[in-house]
């Protein structure tokens, strides 16, 4: 595990600095860069949002693989232990993300059963999730981590959040929680989302509930700025992408398109992201699933190979560099190459091809509907790798999460 200082700022974080200023301090560029830094310095996704089914459909895993991927929440690099690979490397810039990470990982290996698990990961407003962690956890953590979630803000210990909802915090979960407050100002309660029993009982609560707050004039004013995404994690080249899929070059109908999929295209019965999003919790069992990694069906194999995971605060190339060619098999980017220059995505893809297997994948989202990497990689890399662009649509219009325009898939050629 590669060490991590616990309260590091935006100031201090070097390694995100690098991956996220282009610009000088005082031009507006540079100012929307710096904020949007100094936001996602905290803890930004308590939940991961891309949905690993689509992710181990798209890579076939198997146990011999071994597997690099962004952390962020941790769900998925979880849920790929439930198809037991040999190895899986988390890599993350933000170490709020690094140490929420390791303490998952501790859960699943520490506490005693999977009722346990549940409560202490998944259930709002168990107040013995803290002594749970002081019993079980604390003492087992790396001293980084337990640093950490031993630390205070506001005056209570950070684990104490476990005690409320983790999920209502973060950058994405207040940014969640002042969308709800918008649409109660103008007479919307989201939640009844969840008390809906059927998709069109879902397109009817969409059509006539939500749909129409994308054209109130204070919701237009407030999409029509770079930092109004920042809560969800979207940085102001991101925020570029998804404005040029509209033709006035405006957010909302952007917004209101990936909502409807979230909203009427799976049910809620099916779909832990909307319970996230409209309930701002799970389901509980007879009204929604649980996220892959805490279903009672996975826990004993994602239990006994919670070992095989490291967890590095380092950027994917950083890590790839120092690993031998030819030694993994499966990556999985997030939407992280949204955020990279011409010269960040041939540096990542260098070592993705130098360190790929035959027959590697790689999996990646996108803002926008197009593969980013097309037209910007140097031809001597992407000659090597082969793009699945059939099944890359057909999982894009699968994913539960509906946040991103592309799922792409490419395999490393013979």
């Amino acid at each position: 595990m590669s060490e991590f200082a616990p309260d590091a700022g935006f100031r201090k974080n070097r390694k995100l600095k690098d991956a996220l200023l282009r610009h000088k301090a005082f031009s507006k560029d540079g100012f929307s860069e710096r904020l949007f830094g100094l936001l996602f310095s905290g803890l930004v996704y308590p939940q991961i949002w891309e949905d690993p089914d689509l992710d181990m459909q798209a890579m076939e895993l198997k146990p011999n693989h071994r597997i690099v991927t962004i952390g962020s929440g941790g769900c998925n690099m979880l849920a790929y232990l439930s198809k037991a690979p040999a190895s899986i490397d988390v890599v993350d810039l933000n170490p709020h993300h690094i140490a929420l990470n390791r303490l998952k990982l501790a859960a699943f290996k520490h506490l005693p059963g999977h009722a346990d698990l549940v409560r202490f990961l998944a259930m709002p407003n168990e107040k013995s999730n803290s002594r749970a962690y002081d019993q079980h956890l604390a003492a087992r953590l790396d001293e980084a981590t337990r640093s950490y979630w031993n630390g205070r803000k506001f005056g209570r210990r950070r684990v104490t959040v476990f005690d409320r909802n983790i999920y209502e915090t973060g950058l994405l979960g207040r940014f969640i929680g002042a969308a709800h407050l918008l649409a109660r100002l103008h007479g919307v309660k989201l939640r009844e989302m969840t008390k809906t029993r059927s998709i069109r009982e879902q397109r009817q609560f969409f059509d006539e509930q939500i749909a129409p707050l994308f054209e109130k004039p204070v919701v237009r004013w407030i999409t029509g700025r770079k930092s109004s995404l920042f809560g969800l994690g979207i940085p102001p080249q991101q925020y570029d992408e998804l404005a040029s899929l509209a033709a006035d070059h405006s957010i909302a109908p952007v917004l209101k398109h990936r909502l409807e999929k979230l909203a009427c295209h799976f049910p809620m019965s099916d779909n832990y992201f909307a319970w996230q999003a409209f309930g701002r919790r799970y389901g509980t069992e007879s009204e929604g699933p649980l996220p892959t990694y805490l279903k009672s069906e996975h826990y004993q194999v994602i239990r006994a190979n919670v070992d095989r995971v490291n967890v590095h605060h380092a950027s994917f190339t950083e890590l790839l560099a120092r690993e031998p060619a030819a030694s993994r098999d499966r990556y999985i980017l997030l939407d992280a190459q949204d955020w990279m220059t011409d010269e960040q995505l041939n540096d990542v893809w260098t070592e993705i091809t130098r360190t790929a297997r035959e027959g590697a994948r790689v999996i990646f989202r996108t803002a926008a509907e197009k593969s980013i990497i097309e037209g910007r990689l140097a031809p001597a890399i992407r000659d090597q790798w082969d793009y699945f662009e059939e099944k890359s649509r057909e999982l894009t219009a699968l994913d539960r999460s509906a946040i991103y325009g592309g799922f792409h898939i490419y395999g490393k050629k013979a």
